[in-house]
């Protein structure tokens, strides 16, 4: 518990001056903490959940200040792990992530998937 208190305590502390004062809203759910955090317009910027032991864990997804998609992918333990989606214009890159490591990156353009690296 001393753990999550501390986190939070750092998370509004260090947020709230990198985001120019928008404190972010951390609730306790389970043996989880659900976080959201916002740009300066109020937009939400990230959502996302950390585990007891500050770790990232589970779903979490960014957006631009206008509310755009920019990124999804989940973490195992602060671990990036399977398939995370990245936003950019008119083109989503899929990355492939296999023990917290790039295994393939995908390109979506016109609805056509291109083989960018791997």
């Amino acid at each position: 518990m001393k753990k999550i208190v501390t986190l939070l305590v750092m998370l509004c502390v260090g947020f709230s001056f990198a985001q120019d004062k928008t404190n972010p809203k951390l609730e306790k759910k389970d043996n989880l903490v659900v976080a959201t955090y916002y740009h300066d317009n109020g937009e939400v910027q990230q959502t996302g959940t950390f585990d007891t032991d500050g770790k990232l864990q589970g779903e979490w997804t960014s957006y631009d200040a206008k509310g755009n998609k920019l990124a999804f992918g989940t973490y195992e333990a602060g671990k990036k792990v399977g398939k995370w989606f990245f936003w950019n214009d008119n083109k989503l890159k899929e990355v492939d992530y296999s023990e917290n490591t790039i295994a393939n990156v995908y390109e979506w353009s016109n609805s056509k998937k291109i083989l960018a690296s791997n």
